[in-house]
């Protein structure tokens, strides 16, 4: 689907900026905002990443994991 929307002009540089640094399209980068912004508005961006590091194994521990990551002794 096609749409007509105003954006602002320096918005509209910022996206530019950012779509060329990532080599995507304008619209792109469109998309995928929308995409994201429906995920954090219905809840499902908490449902996608529950259990995301699971089969990461080198944290470990949880907690032990955020000890160590704020430097905390054990």
């Amino acid at each position: 689907m096609r749409f007509l929307a105003d954006i602002p002009d320096d918005d509209v540089q910022w996206l530019d900026a950012l779509a060329a640094g990532q080599g995507v399209s304008r619209a792109e980068l469109v998309r995928r905002a929308i995409a994201v912004y429906r995920a954090e508005v219905s809840g499902d961006a908490i449902d996608n990443a529950f259990g995301i590091w699971r089969a990461r194994d080198d944290i470990g521990d949880g907690l032990k994991y955020q000890r160590r990551l704020r430097g905390k002794r054990e």
